[in-house]
């Protein structure tokens, strides 16, 4: 399974939905130009996959000709975050990109201003948003995710969060934040930050400006696709599994031999994180079949049996029990 294969629930599309219809954009042109079929929005469980989201946000950046969709203090013209970029890879550290970040917010009034502190071992960057009329959720979760993907890229790899906080409270239909951020979150905290551990702040930037134009190239699939690692177990044993074909898939004992534990403490700790080996392997099926629909490079007798299904009847109810649709809604 490749990244361009995964999917993000249905209210994330729903809040860009609501987002345009407050300001009178184009929503039918928006979906159809995603090819994202209306009455998926009325499904709770639907989903979409990173190329229709990606394909949604471009057209509002064509749209409104700013990067934060008319929710930041000001405009921000298309081509900003870009100049941004070029702007903090030239420091010599990831402590010194985040300062300089610091020291533009005169230059940059429509982004929230971003602030770094340090205390007790902990980096913390921070948004305050206090001067944004009518903060919206996805919008912060987009600032904090754009700013921890290129942090990280910046560095070479690897910017583990501790945590991540929101200022909303919990939506229990989001089951993306692990693919977002893969760290846990806190909701209903006092401003959107990004926590992690003060001593990747001396790590060096080395970063040529073409590895920066091919960073930005990708944009914005580079922050909204599955990052390559994550601190859950969920999404270990979901990137052990992904390895392999479903008709070739590993055993629970052989998921907890590959992870150092017992099958108990397997299933254990993935019930302390709200799932289980079945549901991930579902959820795995689950984003494949989607993605393939869309694509609609292949029928779907050919698609249930690519998926282990012993008939296409049983694949279609396997599929509606994942998304409350029949897969035809999926195809364009």
């Amino acid at each position: 399974m490749s990244p361009s294969d995964s999917t993000l629930p249905i209210q994330r599309v729903r809040a860009i939905v609501e987002l345009a219809e407050r300001r009178g954009w184009d929503v039918a042109g928006m979906l159809a130009e995603a090819g994202i079929s209306p009455e998926l929005l009325a499904e709770g469980r639907s989903r979409v996959t990173t190329a229709q989201a990606v394909e949604m946000v471009q057209r509002l950046w064509r749209t409104t000709d700013d990067e934060l969709l008319g929710l930041g203090l000001h405009p921000m013209p298309r081509g900003t975050l870009r100049l941004l970029c070029f702007g903090l890879v030239g420091a010599s550290t990831l402590g010194g990109a985040i300062r300089r970040f610091e020291s533009f917010r005169r230059s940059l009034p429509g982004l929230p201003p971003p602030s770094l502190t340090l205390h007790e071992g902990e980096a913390r960057v921070s948004f305050d948003i206090s001067g944004v009329r009518q903060p919206v959720d996805i919008v912060i979760d987009t600032v904090l995710t754009v700013t921890h993907r290129f942090l990280a890229w910046a560095i070479g790899g690897r910017l583990r969060l501790r945590r991540v906080e929101v200022p909303y409270a919990r939506d229990p239909d989001l089951d993306d934040y692990d693919v977002i951020f893969g760290a846990p979150v806190v909701f209903s905290a006092p401003t959107p930050a990004l926590v992690f551990d003060a001593a990747l702040l001396d790590h060096p930037i080395d970063r040529t400006e073409d590895e920066l134009l091919e960073f930005l190239s990708n944009a914005p699939a580079a922050v909204l696709g599955p990052r390559e690692y994550s601190v859950s177990l969920a999404s270990r044993v979901r990137q052990l599994l992904e390895r392999g074909r479903p008709d070739d898939w590993p055993t629970v004992e052989e998921l907890a031999a590959e992870l150092a534990m017992s099958p108990q403490t397997l299933r254990r700790k993935l019930r302390e994180e709200h799932t289980t080996p079945r549901e991930i392997r579902e959820q795995i099926l689950r984003d494949m079949a989607v993605a393939s629909l869309v694509r609609g490079d292949e029928t779907v007798t050919a698609l249930s049996r690519r998926l282990g299904f012993s008939e296409p009847s049983a694949f279609s109810r396997a599929f509606r029990r994942w998304t409350g649709s029949a897969p035809g809604s999926y195809q364009r």
